[in-house]
């Protein structure tokens, strides 16, 4: 009984070491971004904080400095396009591929599989050259498009179709159903774990992308907000409670999204293969 209770024990310190480190770099973050500016790192490497002093002014400035809600709009609109187009396009790949028996199925299973261990760096700079012929560059659209077919989203709408009760599709044909009739009907109402999983893991990924926008755009009103803090960080005079204030307003809506679908995100790691 005792060896149970200190091998309990054990693990809840570990758990709780884990969350805490973390946890700290954001807490260490916020905790900045409410400082004014002459106390964040006041000392090398520490933060000197002062709760009698707290204030959102370092917001303010983010604001006032720099077109912050320009890059938020930019973000929210690319990754709107993504998560939803992808969405449909994901879906409707990884049910084909899942149930339907077509030529060439296997094969292009195993080209969705291979794409899955290929950077996106490898292709960044082909897809670069392509994109500007087409006169794509300085666009939205062109920060959103190659992203919208992806295939670990396709893959993890695969497993989870793979293991779809077969009984209720085949009841949706008998009564004289479709593809698309059972897929919008039967099939779509009972996979909301699955689409929200996915949409949360498509999102995180993109959110914070970088590489790509810095190479397709160059014009300040089509960055997103990844470029939008490189930038910041470099403008004078160098303020680190500002800088931390972006940060913060850049995660926010992370978290956000998280809180909103964790329940369905839970529910997904175990239908779609997110949980290894």
């Amino acid at each position: 009984m005792m060896a149970r209770l200190l091998r309990a024990l054990g693990v809840y310190a570990l758990l709780t070491a884990a969350s805490l480190i973390m946890i700290g770099p954001l807490a260490v973050m916020l905790l900045g971004s409410l400082t004014p500016d002459e106390h964040v790192l006041a000392s090398v490497g520490r933060l000197d904080f002062c709760p009698g002093e707290l204030s959102l002014q370092n917001y303010a400035d983010v604001f006032h400095r720099v077109p912050f809600w320009v890059y938020l709009r930019n973000s929210f609109l690319i990754n709107a396009v993504i998560v939803l187009a992808g969405s449909v396009v994901n879906g409707f790949a990884g049910y084909a591929l899942a149930r339907l028996r077509w030529r060439g199925r296997k094969l292009l299973l195993g080209l969705v599989m291979a794409l899955l261990i290929i950077p996106f760096e490898v292709i960044a700079v082909p897809l670069f050259f392509q994109l500007s012929f087409l006169g794509w560059r300085n666009t939205l659209l062109v920060q959103a498009a190659p992203f919208v077919a992806h295939p670990l989203a396709i893959y993890l709408f695969y497993t989870f179709f793979l293991g779809f009760p077969r009984e209720l599709e085949e009841a949706a044909r008998v009564d004289g159903a479709g593809v698309l009739r059972t897929f919008f009907q039967i099939v779509l109402p009972n996979s909301k774990p699955a689409f929200a999983s996915v949409a949360i893991v498509t999102f995180l990924f993109c959110w914070g992308m970088y590489l790509w926008p810095l190479l397709m755009t160059t014009a300040e009103n089509v960055r997103p907000l990844p470029l939008g803090i490189a930038g910041f960080h470099t403008l004078p005079p160098l303020a680190w409670g500002d800088i931390l204030a972006f940060g913060v307003m850049m995660i926010a809506p992370v978290l956000l999204v998280f809180v909103l679908l964790q329940r369905w995100f839970v529910r997904g790691v175990a239908t779609t293969g997110l949980g290894g």
